[in-house]
């Protein structure tokens, strides 16, 4: 532990500028060097000066009372463990503010930072020393238990839990008057005694438990017992009638030696009070009992204590003599006797038993860390510790403290440093992963694990080692495979251990068994979320959600309660709390959860009076979960609940499923009947809990939702009081819920398997096991003909050609494999050309040499993560069509190179294997077997226009042809009426043996709407699309006219969260999703919403978009996967199939050209009378695929990057630097870009090639940074209006024409000032993440102080750990969470000139460069600000800016409708924006490019 103390702040001249001086202490014992304890200090000073609390200045009893000092600190005045910076200093002084007092009785707060360094305070006040009124008490009785009480105090056992009794006054009266403790009493002795264990188990010292004699003292043993099994030190002190009063029938006498037996470490039966019996004797008992309830193994202990009337104070003459010896005690606050265990030296570790554990480890193939019940912080960071050196896969059980853990926001990859695996207990169901997962060597790290499955896989498993390692010497082996018990703890195992450097043999074992557990976590998410109805898993799922603050934590009841939230828990959030501050390989980069229960007995009795307990001793807010059998077990609990006051709020989560749930997912349930089951199992009840709650005052909530149960967690973190959450759940459902979740995994986990073998071998897993590579990607521009304008165009159609335009995406991997896709946006889905084609040219810049993850095509968010880890581009700002058409591509690849169809792909190449007999499926007809390829059906479009005699023509034609399903498009004509005719003329034309769809694309009022259903209620229609405009209308108008209805719109603009915002849909009036890939985002994002779809007895109608064959093959492909998956969704519920849906694929008809050589067929087929498309063909299509050169516009070549040097000489500096250009260099106009501090005219190149097609781009490494060179004379200063001067001579030399300057940061302010400057070479400006500079004079004196130390250190300490401390800001926390962080960190090292690189972060500091605000007021250039959502500080700086410019008295407008400035806030992104989201980023810069020209 590091102790901060600092006596005095020293103040600069500057008068705001502080320096702090801190004392470091550390451990050589733990191999902690001094250099490494003062590397860690730097490191997370910053974050102390969020957490720790700081407290009054004005205390000065706080130094004068604190334990553990020295004598010397007590004269030290004014003392605070506090730390400041500049800026908040000056703060507080310019706000007036000072430090404000505070009661510090019992006062504790502690910080935990890394796993070498954590910070704590104590405080005490108040009473220190003997109770004097030990000399003033009435009697005997009262002397030996104010004795009693007082050795307890100085041993630190305060909290005392007082059962009432007459028996017991004497130590009841005592504890009471005593004023250092704290005293509560229940009625209930059961209660009282799980409370106290609580309070042990959260603050890891005893409670004592006073008790009256008699069956008092039995109440006791459930919780003794639990806390004799779970270590949890406890002290019970029972009162008792005198000897001659046992066994003679007298009241309330019962045998209470030895009373709970072996369940106790220690006993004790103090005689009746009297002066014959040393005083000593009371204290050195209470001395001893108290040493073995701490001591290991840590449980409770039993003082007996008889007493004689009188049990009042009446005075009762006693000899003060009787004290005579205790003077010394009586003079200090000391206990009497003090116990000193030898630490042993870690050289003993090195021989003998633990030498063969230290030799298995270093042999291992395949360990496991497996992670139980660990509950104290040290212990949790050494288990991290110990991951982390071992690279291990990390098996965390929900009471290991890890199992619910938060990634710090601010940093990437916190899961590849460690491979947690959370859900191995599903991982299980599949038989695959059974034979698969065999590890050699286990180190199980804290007794008792939850998930009876990884049991018996371990039993099953030849394990060579077996190692447990706790602190207790009892056997926690139910299995009997421990090979190695280690009765250590966990830091001093973890200790021995991290001195050896362990050979890293097969981490490949630990990525395989990471894959599959991200499989199954999706697969849990995905059924978790896409139910929508409140289920016992989702509550277990979500709570780590409302668990976010670093005093939170968890206590799980038993039986239902804690299983669910071990299987379904989720250990992967977000921490929110204040960001660890540092890059460093100290940090350990997670928050974990604090998780406990009472798994000693496992019992349900006495949960919820644990849990107060729990809260009160943690001093956490505590979420207490458990069922409602358990809670009404200890409705007494209640009672404590309400007398705890001194503790955080409480919130109680009762599931309540009227019964013993657990028992329907035992064998039991199936074999039984019934009736035995609901009264002997079940224990069926129908208690009001919430009538409960109301007699004992507690707020009671009731979810039946999934939106009530968020509203009641977040009610109840808001507060300031106890809250109980009564969720809603009935057994049966549970049950067969948790039977579907079981199933669903071990599918997923199968195919999961499926994939990884085909693609993966031991031999060849790396890091994340990939498949292959992108060698390159290619684009051409096509346009073809149309026969008609598509029913979706708003031009007029009286021209005689239509035509499409698109890109077709050519991919190829590094075996050679092509894969071919299409991107055709459609204005309607807010795309254009312009929009897709710039997209397109960034991620064939970026995209080269990317690895292909093996679970790529599964299609459950592994597409996504590719996108985001690989490209380091955010899967939302990519446009729906280019993600579809790249996702065509790439799965177009992979069935290339495995030389099977696209469907196979996506199904986990489980028919690959089939050969020739993948698209064959067998049907009977007429009592006859016939082979048949596997088809689709398709639906026909009609664009219902002409006369309903014509349209009903056109419709007869088609089903003539083979189609039995027709859509057509209405809400075209004058009045619903008119549609309704032609739907009439339909019917009467071609009968009710076709279905008709009709489309209304959300072009009704929800009035015209209930006209067109009304008049159309008996033609029998399959649906509607989008019958009303408002998406608020749908459901009300499903239930008003009971026509079904299908989504269309409603999902194309569907973005985030897809299953929260399906929700509202689950109406079964709903029955159909029409998905065009292309408009949703791609293959993954359609599966998704089919599989909702699928899940809630949906249509799931893929679609096309007026696409090429190329795109209509590859739907054909994915429309045959999801009825496979329907089939096995249906076979999984055990409900019927829906029949045959035939997709939206009919706009084949609208193709006069394609733009492949050979057309695809779809047709009615020989052995059919539909119109079909065979899978077979669709795959023949995309197997041969050749572009049909005649449709071809242009195809895409790309660009070089140009690099030069250019000079600039006068008499005081010699200045050369770097350009880096791409675009036509005949263009005389120019788009300039200024990077930041540290960056270099590289991180403009991914920008500035998606616009080069139309823009000549031009970078430019500032002064210090990257390639530049300046040679000066001494002395010489850089500023602002040097640089700019210089700018501005080399820019006219690059051209002649007009530049539009974009900077960022530093670049930004350079650029702003060059746009008021420059005002006739500079046309325009976009300022990302830019100031115009600080208003207020003393600011910028202390930012250029600032800046000037900055300066220094980075001369002083070099460029590396300048880095380490620039970027652990707070400015660049999104920053740090992105994937390439490390690589954005390594390209800074890539600067030639550090001392130039140090005199501009002097001189253009923004302390020294001139406020512009003022100047902004008479801009007359277009400015255009960027900005990151997150980024708080720069966002309130552009829309001051913004309101200064077009506020100002001479507003100048580009255009008639367009203002000077303009903002765009970028989502998802903070400072550097362009970094974190650069397509939204380019996109503006594009179009501002476009509208100033």
């Amino acid at each position: 532990m590091f102790c901060f103390f600092i006596p005095q702040i020293e103040l600069s001249e500057l008068g705001s500028y502080s320096l702090l001086a801190s004392t470091i202490v550390w451990d050589g014992h733990l191999s902690y060097t001094f250099g490494k304890a003062l590397q860690s200090l730097e490191l997370y000073l910053n974050q102390v000066i969020h957490e720790i609390l700081p407290f009054s200045k004005h205390s000065d009893s706080w130094f004068n009372q604190v334990l553990g000092w020295s004598s010397h600190a007590k004269d030290i005045k004014d003392g605070q463990l506090v730390s400041l910076t500049a800026e908040s200093l000056a703060q507080s002084i310019a706000c007036g503010s000072c430090f404000e007092q505070e009661d510090f009785s019992n006062y504790y707060h502690s910080l935990r930072l890394s796993e070498t360094l954590s910070i704590s305070n104590r405080a005490f006040t108040g009473y220190l020393g003997t109770n004097c009124s030990i000399m003033t008490c009435a009697n005997i009785n009262f002397v030996w238990a104010s004795l009693i009480v007082e050795e307890c105090v100085r041993l630190g056992l305060t909290y005392f839990c007082i059962a009432p009794g007459s028996r017991s006054s004497p130590l009841a009266v005592s504890a009471c008057r005593h004023p250092q403790t704290t005293c509560i009493s229940c009625f209930d002795e059961r209660s009282l005694s799980y409370h106290a264990v609580g309070y042990a188990r959260g603050s890891g010292t005893p409670a004592v438990v006073v008790t009256s004699s008699g069956t008092a003292v039995s109440n006791l043993l459930p919780a003794v017992v639990e806390a004799s099994h779970s270590f949890v030190p406890l002290v019970l002190l029972t009162a008792d009638r005198p000897p001659e009063l046992l066994d003679v029938g007298a009241n309330q006498a019962i045998d209470q030696i030895n009373h709970f037996g072996k369940f106790v470490r220690f006993f004790f039966s103090l005689p009746p009070p009297n002066e014959e019996v040393p005083a000593r004797m009371v204290l050195t008992t209470m001395d001893s009992a108290v040493y073995h309830a701490t001591q290991t193994p840590y449980g409770p202990v039993h003082v007996n204590c008889h007493f004689r009337e009188p049990l009042d104070d009446k005075p009762r003459a006693w000899s003060s003599d009787y004290l005579r010896g205790l003077n010394c005690w009586m003079s200090n606050s000391e206990a009497f006797t003090k116990y000193i265990k030898m630490r042993p030296t870690c050289g003993c570790y090195g021989h003998g038993q633990i030498a063969e554990v230290l030799q298995a480890i270093q042999s291992a193939k395949n360990g496991i860390l497996l992670y139980g019940d660990i509950q104290t912080e040290d212990d949790i960071w050494a288990s991290l510790l110990l991951a982390k050196h071992l690279a291990w896969p990390v098996v965390t059980d929900i009471l290991s403290g890890l199992r619910l853990r938060r990634q710090v926001s601010s940093f990437p990859g916190i899961e590849d440093c460690f491979l947690f695996i959370d859900h191995l207990d599903h991982t299980l169901l599949s038989d695959i992963v059974k034979r698969l997962v065999k590890p050699d060597v286990v180190i199980q790290i804290g007794s008792r694990i939850t998930s009876k499955r990884i049991g018996k896989m371990l039993e099953s498993c030849s394990l060579h080692t077996y190692v447990l390692v706790d602190k207790h010497p009892n056997r926690s082996d139910p299995s009997h495979i421990v090979t190695h018990r280690i009765q250590s703890g966990i830091p001093e195992f973890v200790d021995v251990l991290t001195r050896i450097n362990f050979s890293r043999k097969n981490r490949k074992w630990g990525v395989l068994l990471k894959e599959l557990d991200m499989m199954v976590s999706n697969e849990i998410s995905l059924q978790i979320s896409s139910e929508c109805s409140l289920t016992e898993p989702y509550v277990a799922h979500v709570i780590t959600k409302y668990l976010q603050d670093d005093d939170d934590a968890l206590f799980i009841g038993n039986s239902m309660a804690i299983r669910d939230v071990d299987m379904y828990g989720n250990g992967q959030g977000k921490s929110y709390c204040s960001d660890v501050q540092l890059i460093s390989n100290l940090e350990l980069l997670v928050h974990f959860i604090q998780v406990t229960g009472n798994r000693g007995a496992s019992g349900i009795d006495g949960l919820l009076s644990t849990a107060v307990g729990f809260a009160v001793g943690s001093n956490k807010k505590v979420l207490c979960m458990v069922g409602d059998v358990s809670f009404l077990h200890d409705t007494n609990g209640l009672n404590i609940l309400n007398q705890c006051k001194k503790r955080k709020p409480m919130t109680i989560l009762v599931i309540n499923n009227h019964g013993g749930a657990i028992f329907s997912l035992l064998p039991i349930a199936t074999t039984t009947e019934p009736s035995v089951l609901d009264r002997y199992f079940y224990t069926s009840h129908d208690i009001l809990i919430g009538q409960l709650c109301a007699a004992h005052g507690v707020k009671h909530l009731r979810a039946r939702t999934k939106v009530e149960l968020q509203h009641a967690l977040q009610s109840s973190r808001k507060e300031q009081r106890d809250c109980l959450i009564e969720v809603e759940s009935c057994i049966e459902d549970n049950a067969n819920y948790h039977s579907v979740m079981r199933a669903s995994v071990s599918e997923a986990v199968d195919q999961a398997c499926h994939v990884l073998s085909k693609f993966v071998t031991f031999d060849h897993i790396n890091d994340r096991p990939s498949i292959c590579k992108i060698t390159k990607m290619e684009y051409s521009v096509y346009r073809i003909k149309l026969c008609a304008p598509p029913t979706s165009s708003l031009v007029n159609d009286s021209g005689s050609s239509f035509n499409r335009e698109g890109l077709i995406l050519s991919l190829e991997l590094d075996d050679g494999s092509l894969g071919f896709g299409e991107v055709a946006p459609l204005e309607i889905h807010q795309e254009d050309m312009e929009d897709v084609e710039e997209q397109v040219r960034f991620l064939l810049n970026i995209i080269k040499g990317v690895e292909i993850s093996c679970l790529f095509s599964l299609l459950k968010g592994s597409i996504s993560c590719w996108i985001w880890r690989c490209l380091g581009v955010q899967p939302s700002s990519i446009f729906p069509s280019v993600r579809c058409g790249l996702e065509m591509a790439i799965l177009n690849a992979l069935a290339a190179r495995c030389g099977c169809s696209l469907s196979d792909v996506l199904s986990g190449y489980k028919s690959a294997s089939l050969g020739s007999l993948k698209s064959v499926r067998s049907e009977l007809i007429d009592d006859v077997i016939v082979k048949k390829s596997a088809r689709v059906h398709i639906s026909a479009l009609v664009d219902c226009k002409g006369t309903p005699k014509n349209v009903a023509h056109v419709v007869s034609q088609l089903v003539e042809e083979g189609f039995t399903t027709i859509k057509l498009k209405v809400a075209r004509r004058e009045s619903p009426i008119e549609d309704a005719i032609v739907i009439q003329e339909i019917r009467e034309v071609v009968g009710y043996q076709i279905h008709i769809r009709v489309d209304a694309n959300q072009m009704w009022t929800y009035k015209e709407a209930l006209q067109f259903a009304s008049l159309v209620k008996d033609f029998d229609l399959a649906y509607i699309e989008e019958p009303v405009c408002l998406e608020s209308d749908i459901i009300k108008f499903c239930e008003e006219t009971g026509i079904p209805v299908a989504l269309d719109e409603t999902v194309d603009n569907i973005r985030g969260d897809i299953f929260k915002q399906l929700e509202k849909f689950v109406h079964s009036g709903v029955v159909a999703l029409v998905i065009k890939p292309s408009a949703v985002g791609g293959f993954e994002n359609a599966a998704m919403i089919a599989r909702w779809a699928q899940l809630h007895d949906k249509m799931a109608v893929i679609s096309s978009a007026f696409e090429s064959g190329l795109s209509l093959s590859a739907y054909i492909q994915f429309a045959y996967y999801l009825e496979q998956q329907n089939a096995a969704i249906c076979s999984m519920r055990n409900k019927k199939c829906q029949s045959t849906i035939s997709h939206g694929l009919g706009t084949y008809r609208w193709l006069k050209q394609d733009i492949s050589n050979k057309p695809l067929i779809i047709c009615a087929h020989p052995d059919g009378d539909t119109i079909e498309a065979a899978v077979e063909d669709a795959q023949f299509y995309l197997q041969n695929f050749q572009i049909n050169h005649k449709v071809i516009q242009r195809a895409y070549l790309a660009e070089q990057v140009r690099s030069y040097h250019l000079d600039v000489n006068t008499e005081e500096f010699s200045y050369s630097t770097k350009f880096q250009e791409v675009g036509l260099a005949t263009n005389n106009k120019a788009v300039i870009f200024l990077h930041g501090f540290l960056g270099t005219s590289e991180d403009w190149i991914p920008v500035m090639r998606p616009l080069s097609a139309t823009t000549r781009c031009i970078s430019i490494d500032l002064p210090g940074h990257g390639e530049s060179n300046l040679q000066s004379k001494q002395g010489f200063m850089i500023s602002l209006d040097l640089v700019t001067e210089i700018l501005h001579k080399l820019i006219c030399d690059v051209t002649t024409g007009g530049v539009v300057l974009v900077g960022y940061s530093m670049g930004a302010r350079i650029a702003l000032h060059m746009a008021l400057k420059y005002k006739e070479k500079i046309h325009g400006a976009v300022i990302i993440s830019g100031s115009p500079g600080l208003r207020d004079e003393a600011a910028r004196r202390v930012r250029a102080a600032q800046d000037d130390a900055r300066a220094r250190n980075l001369l002083a300490f070099g460029l590396q750990r300048f880095l380490e401390t620039w970027y652990s800001g707070k400015l660049w926390t999104s920053l740090r969470s992105h994937p390439h962080f490390q690589q954005i960190l390594s390209s800074r090292v890539r600067h030639d000139d550090i001392q130039t690189l140090a005199k501009s972060l002097r001189g253009l500091s923004i302390g020294r460069q001139r406020s512009l605000w003022e100047d902004l007021k008479d801009s007359s250039k277009p400015l255009l600000l960027i900005v990151g959502e997150t980024d708080t500080k720069f966002r309130e700086i552009s829309e001051c800016m913004l309101n200064e410019i077009n506020n100002s008295r001479d507003v100048h407008q580009v255009g008639d409708d367009e203002p000077l400035c303009d903002m765009l806030i970028v989502p998802n992104s903070g400072h550097a924006v362009h970094l974190e989201n650069p397509l939204p980023v380019i996109n503006a810069i594009r179009k501002f490019i476009t509208r100033l020209s």
